[in-house]
C-alpha cells in the first residue's frame, strides 16, 4: 500500500512524497519516514511539525 505525506517547508512550498507501508501503519511512522527522506535530500528544511503534515492513502479514486 502507498501512501502520500505532505511536508510544509521554510521556502514556502509543500513537498509530497509516496510512502510505502501496509494499511495499518502508524500516522507518526508515515511521517518520519517522508520527513528523513525530505531532510535527505537537496530541498530547504522542512517542517518538523507532525501536525503541520498531511496524509492521506493512495486509492483507486486518487
Amino acid at each position: 500500500m502507498s501512501w502520500l505525506v505532505s511536508l510544509p517547508a521554510l521556502d514556502g512550498r509543500e513537498y509530497v512524497y509516496r510512502v510505502h507501508a501496509p494499511l495499518d501503519a502508524l500516522p507518526a511512522d508515515l511521517f518520519w519516514c517522508a520527513f528523513h527522506c525530505h531532510d535527505d535530500g537537496p530541498h530547504p528544511r522542512a517542517s518538523d511539525r507532525f501536525d503541520a503534515a498531511r496524509i492521506w492513502p493512495i486509492t483507486a479514486d486518487t
